[in-house]
């Protein structure tokens, strides 16, 4: 099939594009990259006022499914990420039962080919189980496509266990993504500890708990040369962690979500609202602020939602009893062409590097440019579309987001895998 794509804004900084262009497709490939393109047959769209980038990939999904599909599944997860603008995602390990071995990295990738919207990158688990204790089998999910390990949720809590972990992934060339969560510290923590916790009158999360591990992991990155990427990253202090790995040399990444960037622990008012309830907490403003100037300066390399889809009777209870966790994959483009790129924090560019090629390169899954020969997954934006987020036009399951009534500008219109549509003018294609 053939795709012709006219007029567009192109953007991307990898081939040092951005400039109005036509863009040529072809069996799933882009063709050509120019002015005053024409084909003889086939889709043809204009896209004058849009901007093309390559695919958009949040690499920090939960999918729920297998085990917990009441709360989302592959098919709604996959179309509220393409309904996001996102060509692919990757997803958690912790569901029921945890994908822990090749047969559970078989069934998501089974799933995904038969109801998938977008691509699905599997993460698999450090330890079976996530229990901690026994490694998972690590050889055999990679011959069976694992792009990553993560015990996200919880996070191996012993370093000699972690340093097993790293060892053996990076025999691989695998990336360790790490929840970091000293349980020990944290126990029974709701919210930030401080004024947060103080004034609400809940248990406080200290921000050591997260801190320490940070420190611990990285000095095991540099014992065992294994690629380490932290999981949303939510402190100035650890932040500071990651900057002082990466002047060091060593392979040490990290992400931020939109909900640490764009919210603190001062939204959590008297009502308190569990759909702000997350882990991470939220923190201070001066922490966000830090994140923010962490994104600007190249700290942090990717943007990634933590989409963690509750149902609402989860949700609507007394807030230590709910879970934690906000759901993100629908807002994250718009929250931050919104609050960075709108008002001149970071360029376009930036924002394909966090939120397209980054992930991609931390992944270790195939490059995607906007250049002759690569695979056409590609992300059409609008940069003008004004509108308010409302649970009711969430395509997952679930509408436990932090961000509704936010006013936001810029919003994906488009979205092609492999040169096919999955979104045309804001519609999910079924």
């Amino acid at each position: 099939m053939a795709l012709l794509l006219k007029n567009a804004q192109v953007i991307d900084p990898q081939v040092g594009l951005n400039e109005t262009a036509d863009i040529l497709v072809r069996d799933g490939k882009i063709v050509e990259i120019g002015a005053n393109l024409t084909m003889e047959k086939g889709i043809e769209r204009d896209l004058s006022g849009k901007i093309v980038v390559p695919g958009l990939v949040d690499m920090h999904v939960h999918l729920r499914e297998p085990g917990y599909e009441l709360k989302e599944d592959i098919a709604s997860g996959t179309r509220a990420a393409a309904h996001g603008g996102f060509t692919a995602v990757c997803c958690m390990p912790n569901t029921k039962p945890v994908v822990d071995n090749a047969l559970g990295v078989e069934y998501v990738q089974a799933r995904a080919a038969a109801v998938g919207k977008c691509r699905v990158h599997v993460a698999g688990a450090c330890s079976q189980g996530l229990g901690g204790e026994t490694l998972s089998e690590m050889g055999d999910m990679v011959a069976h496509g694992a792009v990553a390990f993560t015990d996200d949720g919880r996070g191996v809590q012993g370093a000699g266990m972690m340093r097993r972990v790293m060892d053996y992934a990076a025999q691989f060339d695998r990336v360790v993504m790490s929840h970091c969560q000293d349980e020990d510290l944290v126990g029974e923590g709701q919210v930030n500890e401080g004024v947060a916790s103080t004034r609400l009158g809940i248990l406080g999360w200290p921000a050591e708990g997260e801190e320490i591990q940070i420190a611990r992991d990285i000095a095991l990155c540099r014992l065992t040369g294994c690629p380490l990427h932290i999981q949303h990253l939510t402190t100035a202090r650890g932040l500071e962690l990651v900057r002082a790995a990466k002047a060091e040399g060593l392979p040490v990444t990290c992400e931020v979500t939109p909900h640490h960037l764009f919210l603190t622990e001062d939204a959590i008012g008297d009502e308190y609202n569990t759909f702000l309830k997350v882990n991470p907490p939220l923190r201070t403003a001066e922490d966000a602020a830090a994140l923010i100037e962490g994104v600007k300066d190249g700290t942090v390399d990717a943007i990634a939602t933590d989409h963690a889809p509750h149902s609402d009777f989860e949700k609507d209870r007394e807030f230590e009893l709910a879970p934690f966790g906000m759901i993100g994959l629908e807002t994250s483009l718009s929250l931050v062409i919104t609050n960075l790129v709108a008002p001149g924090i970071i360029s376009w560019e930036r924002a394909v590097e966090l939120m397209s090629a980054n992930p991609r390169a931390i992944l270790r899954v195939e490059r995607v440019a906007l250049e002759p020969g690569s695979v056409a997954d590609l992300t059409v934006i609008d940069p003008e579309a004004a509108w308010t987020v409302d649970a009711a036009d969430f395509l997952s399951k679930a509408a436990n987001s932090g961000f509704i009534g936010a006013e936001l500008t810029g919003r994906a219109t488009d979205v092609y895998v492999g040169g096919y549509a999955t979104m045309e003018n804001g519609v999910v294609v079924e």
